[in-house]
């Protein structure tokens, strides 16, 4: 146990008694020593020389002397393959039936003995021993993968494998999850499976709540995802290339997925990232769309402690004309930390003080724990042992329940896994309907249970339904947190079915957009945990989920008033804009950190409110397109390599570039730019890319950017919605699109594209319907209706 882990550890053994916790630990190494059947002697096993092919639609079947693998492509050009029988199903990532296959693909020979299924816009060639290449149309090589090796208890159980791959030389890793460091991943080794780091984390800590086998490799050649569709636990080594290295040869990048059983199979997906994201959500399921109350300024505290210290928080943002949207209640607001229950003593009326919030725009949201309190008259315990033929909770290889130690005590854990267990646990959200809350947000679903040392989790031998098939914890504890935001998400859209659902998780896994975003978790206070906010928005939505943030000022400790401004000056152009900070931490409100600190917090807040259209329009592209509101600088350029290095900036949709604050003392700061005509919004001085430049940064803002030509729905002064247009570059063309908010619930929500142009001296916008034809619109009123500002003339 190192330094940071022993103290770690003294921070749980501060909250829960230590005597629990270490029986905790005793009770779950019993628990695996009984249940879990040692591995013994392994057989190893690689696929051998290959035998033959059988021809399906999309690919086929090769045959190999000691494995088979099935590789197809689907229609959109996403890859699959499967080792010994893998098929696509079942999966906790896939949203539903896998994609058709192409009828057009064709399994033939290849010039090496191999074989190879070439499709229109992929070519998969899988060579005589095994290795498995994805290539380009033409013949370029994006990844290879060497041939697998598994090793099999010669006495039954599960068989780990290994496979290692090659990329291009030039080629960056990102991806895997909410990884701290990054978003690009350095050399190292990444550990998959989703973890309380024990308190607050930093840039040096992995892994996190949320892991995932998603890696992102951009090259020159070309940009692709790879997926490994496997819950179970695993590392993944990750090593990148070196161009011209020995003898003038190029080193390739290099990653070595490892796991410690389940199926050996893989999704791919290629082309330029808008296609892959669009690719890998039309597999995994498209984002759910917050409601729009959820993309205003959030607040929240783990010891708010009463009522009326909520209506105190609230308060002070209405005097000082600060906007709120939501105030979230953390586990003190629990009745002794009981999940779904209230302290009646410090909210005697928690329906009616949610109704007073609400009057004032405010939505109260409410936390939720997996953990429920093991006690005979606990009304969820009690209802949850008369849950079908078992009862609802995990339980071991005996049949017994589960038990472990989370803040109300000790506990038991739903097994989320099970149908009928997530129906029930649906059902329990109408309590925290009937209390006026808004939403959820899921915690402590990693599952954790405290220990002194090791992780804070279930044994590994806990048995869980896994949707009927039966398993045990090693391969339900990655989706644990996923299946509980499928109940909670599924338990509010029936409970109240006339809004979209607001929840968000700490833990998940691929696929969790589905029913929700996340934040980041107990981030440390400090400038590495700033740092490491951005990194995790920017990871997260590479992976398919494209709403989250940070705790903004750090979970723990005391930010300097510089600190907290740059995190809240970042936190407001980042999907999910919330504060928060533990129960023994400084408080986070603006006015705490003096009068300059309130003036520009406000203009962050004004700002955001100003841009909450914009925010509505990525919120409703992201579910069509899969595309994240917070997107890397090489998006739009995956070519550009000083772009894939860059981490301190990133583009808000497609219009805007934000460059936050991330180093104390700082009034001016370096931006790297992708091609193209540059606008500072505030200042309108004009910059040209590709390039870095250096631009103010006083604190009372970040630098932001726009890009020319841009279209961009904001709220006007008079709080009616106008487009802002930066004039595009003379002789270029720009546009953008635009989505109304048309409310909370399930209407559809128009498209609306807009075209920019330079035209008889002046910029002319068009609105672009969907049969090609085209109406101006104009300063003022334009003849759509629609009200223009122009921004952007006085600039070259």
């Amino acid at each position: 146990m190192d330094g940071r882990e022993l103290v770690r550890s003294v921070w749980v053994f501060g909250r829960v008694r230590g005597l629990r916790a270490m029986r905790s630990v005793w009770r779950q190494r019993r628990a695996d020593a009984v249940g879990l059947r040692p591995r013994g002697p392994e057989r190893a096993r690689v696929p051998g020389p290959v035998q033959g092919a059988e021809p399906l639609p999309g690919g086929g079947i090769v045959r190999f002397a000691r494995s088979e693998l099935r590789v197809w492509v689907s229609g959109g050009g996403t890859v699959f393959w499967g080792w010994d029988g893998a098929g696509p199903l079942p999966s906790y990532a896939l949203a539903g039936e896998p994609p058709e296959p192409d009828a057009r693909a064709v399994l033939e020979p290849d010039t090496d003995g191999g074989w190879r299924v070439v499709a229109e816009r992929v070519t998969v060639a899988v060579s005589r021993n095994g290795a498995v290449e994805v290539r380009t149309p033409g013949g370029v090589v994006l990844r290879r993968e060497l041939p697998p090796r598994w090793w099999e208890p010669v006495g039954g159980g599960p068989a780990r494998w290994v496979q290692r791959s090659e990329v291009p030389a030039d080629a960056r890793f990102f991806g895997l999850g909410g990884r701290s460091s990054g978003p690009r991943l350095r050399e190292g080794t990444y550990r998959l499976w989703n973890t309380d780091p024990r308190g607050a984390f930093g840039p040096g800590d992995d892994p996190l709540y949320i892991t995932m086998p998603v890696q992102w490799v951009v090259s020159d050649a070309g940009t692709h995802l790879l997926f490994h569709d496997n819950p179970w636990e695993g590392q993944v080594s990750l090593r990148e290339g070196e161009e011209g290295a020995g003898s003038g040869h190029d080193r390739p990048g290099a990653s070595e997925v490892r796991m410690g059983g389940g199926p050996l199979r893989c999704w791919v997906v290629v082309g330029t990232p808008a296609r892959v994201l669009h690719g890998w959500t039309q597999l995994t399921g498209a984002p759910a769309v917050p409601p729009s109350w959820a993309l205003g300024p959030q607040h929240a505290r783990w010891g708010f402690g009463s009522g009326e210290e909520v209506r105190r928080v609230v308060e002070g943002y209405r005097e000082r004309g600060l906007p709120l949207s939501v105030l979230h209640l953390d586990i003190d607001h629990y009745d002794e930390h009981r999940v779904f229950s209230v302290d009646r003593e410090r909210f005697p009326d928690l329906p009616g003080l949610a109704a007073e919030l609400r009057e004032r725009g405010v939505r109260l949201v409410s936390i939720v724990d997996p953990g429920v309190k093991a006690e005979c008259g606990d009304p969820v315990y009690d209802a949850g042992r008369a849950v079908g033929a078992r009862g609802a909770f995990v339980r071991d290889a005996r049949g017994g329940e589960v038990r472990g130690v989370v803040w109300p005590g000790e506990c038991v854990y739903p097994d989320f896994t099970d149908p009928e267990v997530r129906e029930w646990w649906a059902g329990l959200y109408e309590e925290r309907l009937a209390q006026g809350f808004s939403g959820v947000w899921h915690d402590m679903n990693e599952p954790v249970s405290f220990t002194p040392f090791g992780d804070m989790t279930l044994p590994r031998s806990a048995r869980h339904a896994l949707e009927g098939r039966g398993g045990d914890h090693r391969e339900a504890h990655n989706v644990y947190g996923l299946a509980m935001a499928r109940a909670g998400y599924e338990g509010l859209r029936r409970l109240r079915p006339e809004e979209r659902p607001f929840l968000f998780s700490r833990s998940g896994w691929a696929g969790m957009q589905r029913y929700g975003g996340t934040w980041s978790g107990d981030v440390a206070t400090g400038w590495p945990g700033l740092r490491a906010s951005l990194s995790l928005v920017l990871g997260l939505g590479l992976c398919g989920v494209p709403y989250s943030g940070p705790d903004v000022g750090g979970f723990d400790g005391h930010p300097s008033p510089e600190l907290y401004l740059r995190w809240f000056q970042l936190g407001a152009w980042l999907p999910l804009f919330r504060t928060h900070a533990a129960i023994d931490a400084g408080r986070r409100e603006p006015w705490e950190f003096g009068p300059k600190v309130l003036e520009y917090a406000r203009a962050a807040l004004e700002e955001r409110e100003r841009l909450r259209p914009y925010f509505v329009t990525l919120a409703r592209l992201a579910r069509v397109t899969g595309a994240p509101y917070a997107r890397p600088l090489w998006w739009g350029a995956p070519e550009d390599r000083a772009l894939r290095g860059c981490e301190d900036a990133f583009l808000l949709g497609d219009a805007l570039l934000v460059a936050p604050v991330l180093t104390r003392g700082t009034d001016r700061r370096a931006v790297r730019l992708p091609r193209g005509r540059w606008y500072d919004t505030v200042t309108g001085e004009a910059y040209e890319g590709p390039g870095q430049v250096l631009v103010d940064a006083p604190l009372s803002r970040i630098p932001v950017l726009a890009r020319a030509g841009a279209v961009i729905p904001v709220r006007g002064e008079d709080g009616v919605d106008e487009l802002e247009v930066w004039a595009p570059a003379q002789g270029r063309a720009g546009g953008g699109l635009v989505v109304r908010d048309v409310g909370d619930g399930w209407e559809h929500a128009e498209i609306e594209r807009y075209a920019t142009r330079w035209a008889d001296g002046g910029v002319r916008v068009e609105r672009v319907a969907e049969d090609g034809s085209v109406t101006v619109v104009g300063d003022g009123e334009g003849a759509a209706g629609v009200r223009v500002r122009l921004r952007g003339l006085g600039a070259g």
